[in-house]
């Protein structure tokens, strides 16, 4: 009888790891982007030829939930409104001017004695033109897409995003896109 040695038990391998999923790269250049911003979601959506391309997370100011109406309120203004300016070397990594203030805003802010109808008639004019309102008014202006992260609201009135998901944007939309923001 011969005797035959027994080949070692072996555990099962252990599974291989699960890598972390990366964002798909987008299909650039983008079909017609726009972005839409849900404040109460603190979702930054962006689309491409009328489907959500990204979802990204956001901070936003201070005084979250009503809508901006003067310079220092802490506020995210409301509305819509569209990239005024890229600007490379902002406090915050990067950041993208929004047009604010827009219209709307400028009707409610002569209707309330906050601007006179001169600023109320140059913010018009820069909208009607598509070029950056005047920032220098007592509706605020300014208001930023920008990086420093999403932990809690902590801007001014601006709307921020992770590093990485700023640059992304900015590498990505050009000027004149336009932005919603919804309450």
């Amino acid at each position: 009888m011969s005797i035959v040695a027994a080949k070692p038990i072996s555990a099962p391998a252990p599974p291989a790891p699960t890598p972390t999923p990366t964002p798909a790269s987008l299909k650039l250049p983008l079909v017609a982007p726009r972005i839409l911003i849900s404040k109460s979601a603190r979702r930054l959506e962006l689309y491409s030829d009328g489907r959500v391309v990204r979802i990204y997370t956001i901070a936003l100011g201070l005084n979250p939930t009503d809508d901006k109406e003067r310079q220092g309120d802490r506020r995210t203004p409301e509305g819509d409104f569209y990239i005024c300016m890229k600007n490379e070397r902002s406090q915050f990594y990067l950041s993208l001017g929004l047009s604010y203030p827009n219209e709307e805003a400028a009707e409610r802010g002569l209707r309330a004695g906050l601007i006179t109808q001169a600023q109320h008639d140059r913010i018009v004019h820069a909208i009607q033109h598509k070029q950056r309102p005047p920032w220098n008014t007592p509706l605020g202006g300014e208001v930023m897409l920008h990086g420093g992260g999403t932990g809690t609201d902590w801007t001014w009135g601006c709307v921020a995003l992770a590093n990485a998901d700023i640059k992304e944007l900015f590498d990505t939309i050009p000027n004149g896109t336009p932005v919603r923001i919804e309450h």
